[in-house]
């Protein structure tokens, strides 16, 4: 009986054996072991075993863009929210520069009657050009919000996985960040007022204020 116990092997032996290191000796007297009725070094070479297939599944997989970004987002609001109560670290803020406005360009001819369904803005600051459009969901005190951030000191550089947080001004807050092509969208209650902010990075945080953000904008329903 003790000559029998002598020969159980250990576990990181049996981890050697799944992953079929070691010896070729050494592998053929474990088989051998096995053979020879072993309950218990089965049991642990089941173990290993399992733990080597669940590890090839989790290596293969790769989890939607949708869902990695929601996930992202969430970490980044807890971490936003830590950030801003934090009084030992407070954020610089630098406030965007419009370049360009939809409403006050002048309209097409023959469209200068009909009120636009959306708003168009152009904003600069560095390292960001910012993209925005704003549309009145129909029917609904709705603003549908969307955005490109692009990264004019490195254009070969596209401004993924920033943080976006846009609000109301009102308590309506939703947290974003950038996909892969820079952009984001987000969807709030029309309460006039939008504000966007944007973590250009742990010490800075640019703003854009757009005060009565649906001002020309017609919210009735879409024409067929």
């Amino acid at each position: 009986m003790m000559k029998h116990a002598m020969k159980h092997f250990r576990a990181d032996d049996w981890i050697d054996f799944v992953n079929q290191n070691g010896s070729r000796n050494r592998q053929e007297e474990m088989r051998i072991h096995l053979n020879s009725g072993c309950k218990a070094c089965a049991r642990e070479l089941s173990l290993w075993q399992k733990v080597q297939q669940t590890a090839a599944q989790e290596s293969r997989f790769q989890p939607p863009e949708d869902v990695l970004r929601v996930a992202k987002a969430a970490f980044l609001t807890t971490e936003y929210s830590r950030e801003r109560n934090s009084s030992k670290k407070k954020l610089k803020e630098i406030v965007a520069e419009l370049l360009f406005d939809s409403l006050v360009q002048p309209a097409a001819a023959g469209a200068r009657s009909a009120a636009p369904m959306a708003r168009q803005m152009l904003y600069r600051a560095d390292p960001y050009q910012i993209d925005v459009q704003i549309e009145a969901k129909s029917k609904e005190s709705r603003l549908s919000v969307t955005g490109q951030l692009l990264d004019v000191s490195r254009p070969e550089i596209v401004a993924s996985e920033v943080r976006v947080t846009l609000s109301n001004r009102r308590g309506n807050v939703v947290q974003t960040v950038t996909n892969r092509f820079g952009e984001f969208r987000g969807e709030l209650e029309n309460l006039g007022d939008l504000e966007l902010r944007i973590q250009g990075d742990r010490e800075r945080c640019i703003v854009v204020s757009l005060r009565d953000a649906l001002r020309g904008i017609s919210i009735g329903k879409r024409s067929a």
